[in-house]
């Protein structure tokens, strides 16, 4: 993990990312990542991260990541996509 952070810096150095846009995207990112696996409960998440939820939701704010984001990446497909997505999951077993 440590070799492919190195390549991270280092690709955003080369590419002129300014240090307080880095920090804000690595924040933003770890935020959702957070937030995914309590599917988008702020209280669990706020407990994992070791901060306040009130915290956690001005951050977010600060941020600019909504919880209907969070959500929707959580969101099952539609019924029609369920059935296609089912149907190749067969065939290819």
């Amino acid at each position: 993990m440590k070799r492919e952070l190195d390549n991270l810096v280092i690709q955003m150095h080369s590419t002129g990312i300014r240090y307080e846009e880095a920090v804000r995207q690595f924040k933003r990112q770890y935020l959702l990542e957070v937030l995914k696996a309590h599917r988008g409960n702020q209280c669990k998440a706020a407990e994992e991260l070791g901060m306040h939820r009130n915290t956690l939701s001005r951050t977010m704010a600060e941020l600019e990541l909504q919880v209907a984001e969070v959500r929707a990446v959580l969101k099952r497909p539609v019924r029609s996509e369920r059935l296609f997505h089912n149907g190749l999951r067969q065939q290819i077993r």
